[in-house]
């Protein structure tokens, strides 16, 4: 079984030499639901000088604006995220000194606009998050932007056990936590799974 640092290795093999277009280098780990970006997105920053993790969460659409589209049940998928927001504020990232951003607080369900920043000092930032290499209209614009792009791939199977077990962990009983993450994750991580475009590292988690 390969180790968080096995897979950090891969991606610090693409970006040796990789230099930033802007003020800062930008690499992008996408991956499904579940798949363990978080966690390899630190990972990757903790062995790069001056290097931060953004993480798309923080653009989520909040609720308010979600029910009354009836998007509040597929939340997570693509369309409940501010894209556009989410773009400029990338671009802003590869450009400008310092840059506010919005974290989202998972166990609220809400972002928090102004809750992060990045400085002068930052030289790398790894963005992670489900959608950035995704094959859809105004999502793949977004690879512009990218010095270097990951996608993490991980078994169907075992995303589903992660993010059951997730769902747990916030409380719901096994029969909710299972509807969760099989009636709006899993269709989620098919989505990213299926229309990808090409990536200049593909990382296998088994």
């Amino acid at each position: 079984m390969r180790t968080i640092d096995d897979m950090a290795a891969d991606i610090l093999n693409a970006v040796a030499g990789r230099p930033a277009r802007g003020r800062r280098r930008l690499i992008a780990l996408a991956g499904a639901p579940g798949s363990g970006k978080s966690t390899l997105a630190e990972a990757v920053a903790a062995q790069l000088p001056h290097a931060v993790v953004m993480p798309m969460d923080g653009f989520h659409l909040d609720d308010r604006l979600l029910e009354p589209a009836g998007l509040l049940p597929r939340k997570g998928a693509p369309e409940t995220f501010d894209r556009g927001g989410f773009a400029a504020t990338v671009a802003r990232v590869a450009t400008e000194e310092v840059v506010y951003l919005p974290v989202f607080d998972r166990a609220r369900e809400i972002a928090i606009a102004g809750a992060s920043r990045i400085g002068p000092e930052t030289e790398t930032v790894v963005v992670e998050g489900n959608y950035l290499c995704l094959d859809e209209e105004g999502w793949r614009d977004l690879g512009a932007l990218w010095d270097v792009s990951v996608f993490l791939d991980v078994p169907v199977e075992e995303l589903e056990r992660r993010l059951i077990a997730r769902w747990l962990g916030f409380g719901f009983d096994a029969a909710r936590a299972r509807e969760k993450a099989l009636g709006n994750d899993i269709p989620n991580a098919r989505r990213v799974a299926e229309r990808r475009v090409e990536t200049d590292v593909t990382v296998h988690w088994a």
